[in-house]
């Protein structure tokens, strides 16, 4: 009988929310996922559901301007937050994070009939393309004690306005897609907090 291998701690919290929620954008606020799921500290939660932002719960100024509607039928959403967090360092761990999921969805394509889409992948800033269709919608911002990321992607193209692409089209699950980037997210913020660790100042 060999010994079971102790189980990873990461810094960064995360889980699946099994029960559908819609994301209307009052999630994105400090202590999302304590108050609702009891993870106290950096956290990032995900959840499948619909997507409807009202222009009153809209922080993307160039959609306010532009008076862009921001919605989907069904869609995989995510909640990160980081305690102290500049707004600087939210826009690149946005970047970040799109990066990441880029990458775990080629993985999760491999040996699927779809694994030729891989190819169609590509980020530009902060949003995720397959093809023409744009696959995902995301924001950073700052509340008083902590930093904030809303990162999204098209479980299908229902309901919404512009054209789109989604995890449907790629014949992916939107759960085993959420799991597989949440852990991809919390080894890569662990990455980043024991690289700080282990430098010398220098004169």
């Amino acid at each position: 009988m060999t010994q079971a291998e102790p189980q990873v701690q990461f810094s960064l919290k995360t889980k699946f929310l099994s029960q559908e929620m819609a994301y209307d954008g009052t999630q994105l606020r400090s202590l999302f996922a304590y108050m609702s799921e009891g993870l106290m500290g950096d956290s990032l939660v995900a959840w499948v559901g619909a997507c409807d932002v009202s222009f009153e719960h809209m922080v993307d100024g160039e959609d306010l301007l532009e008076q862009s509607p921001i919605r989907g039928a069904r869609m995989l959403h995510f909640i990160m937050e980081i305690f102290g967090a500049n707004l600087r360092e939210m826009t690149a761990r946005q970047r970040l994070f799109s990066a990441l999921a880029g990458e775990v969805l080629r993985e999760s394509l491999q040996g699927k009939p779809t694994a030729n889409r891989a190819s169609e992948l590509r980020r530009e800033g902060d949003d995720l393309y397959l093809g023409a269709g744009k696959l995902s919608i995301s924001i950073a911002t700052v509340s008083p004690v902590s930093g904030l990321i809303h990162f999204a992607i098209n479980v299908t193209n229902e309901g919404t306005p512009v054209q789109t692409a989604s995890l449907s089209d790629l014949g992916l699950d939107a759960k085993l897609v959420a799991q597989s980037i949440l852990q991809a997210m919390a080894r890569e913020d662990q990455g980043l907090r024991d690289a700080q660790t282990k430098v010398r100042w220098v004169r």
